[in-house]
């Protein structure tokens, strides 16, 4: 039996049930995930971006061995795919899916634990209750991950904001986690990622270290989604602008002048500072299509 989830976090070595587990620990919420590429090549991306992006040697990021893992598959009777309701999770899903959805299954039985709950907290006798409940995948889960993957590493959102107003239910986590991915675009008013904004609103509000931002932040999410060194990621990258959000004196974080302005919509984060990012499939950076999220309408536009 070959079990695969979201991260270490989740204590299925300790549980007790029998066969192999692979961790994903990929953050596809982040960084580029371009359409067209067989799992090696996209792993390749996916490291070199997540070293870059967490500051890590490349030789500590490798995917090598989750994939050639996965690629022997039918050397177990069953695998369980264990994956929760929130944005980290539900991409890995639909990625892992989509894949599964392409290969001969031959004899082997693929099946999902489909949780409400945080698996990561959830003690080693509390997974194999879970275990029992799981279901065999069915096509049309196979088929709505299929779509959701193809959307997501699309260059253009219009095909993942379009996928919201189909029929998601076979998923029934996934509409929820991709809308909150597409907030993670620009807003129109003022350039900033929902988190940015989140955190502009934090630190005017008086809350200005780390540990208390990260778990203000949490709580303002429907579904946690993102992890604390992530978190940071987003800190740095307001304070280190051309023209910064944030200002850091210690361990602290100030909102300056420019951040008030913009958290108002009085100026406009990507005008000042520009982007470079990616999400999903779409590059936003300079000389390619701004797309910007208007929350009022629920949609994304140039």
């Amino acid at each position: 039996m070959l079990h695969i989830t979201n991260g270490e976090s989740v204590s299925l070595l300790q549980s007790g049930l029998p066969g192999q587990v692979v961790f994903w620990n990929d953050v596809l919420a982040e960084g580029p995930v371009p359409r067209g590429l067989p799992l090696r090549e996209l792993s390749r991306i996916r490291e070199r971006f997540l070293a870059d992006f967490f500051d890590l040697p490349h030789s500590e990021v490798s995917f090598a061995q989750r994939d050639e893992t996965l690629a022997h598959f039918r050397d177990h009777e069953e695998v369980v795919l264990w994956f929760e309701h929130d944005l980290f999770d539900q991409l890995q899903l639909v990625q892992l899916l989509d894949w599964f959805a392409a290969q001969d299954l031959g004899q082997t039985r693929l099946s999902l634990v489909s949780s409400s709950s945080y698996l990561g907290p959830l003690r080693p006798e509390e997974l194999p209750p879970l275990f029992q409940m799981r279901h065999t995948v069915t096509n049309a889960e196979l088929k709505t991950a299929q779509a959701a993957w193809d959307a997501f590493r699309s260059p253009h959102p219009l095909d993942l904001a379009g996928l919201l107003n189909e029929d998601l239910s076979a998923l029934p986590f996934l509409r929820s986690a991709l809308l909150r991915h597409l907030q993670q675009f620009p807003d129109v008013s003022c350039g900033l990622a929902r988190t940015e904004k989140q955190i502009l609103h934090l630190t005017s509000g008086g809350l200005h270290q780390f540990g208390e931002l990260f778990l203000a932040d949490q709580k303002l999410e429907e579904c946690i989604f993102m992890g604390d060194t992530t978190f940071r990621q987003y800190l740095n990258g307001l304070s280190k602008a051309k023209d910064p959000l944030l200002r850091q004196t210690g361990a602290e974080y100030q909102i300056t002048t420019f951040g008030e302005q913009v958290l108002v919509g009085k100026a406009d984060h990507v005008r000042a500072n520009g982007i470079n990012r990616w999400l999903g499939g779409v590059h936003l950076c300079e000389g390619a299509p701004l797309w910007r999220w208007n929350e009022s309408t629920q949609t994304v536009t140039t």
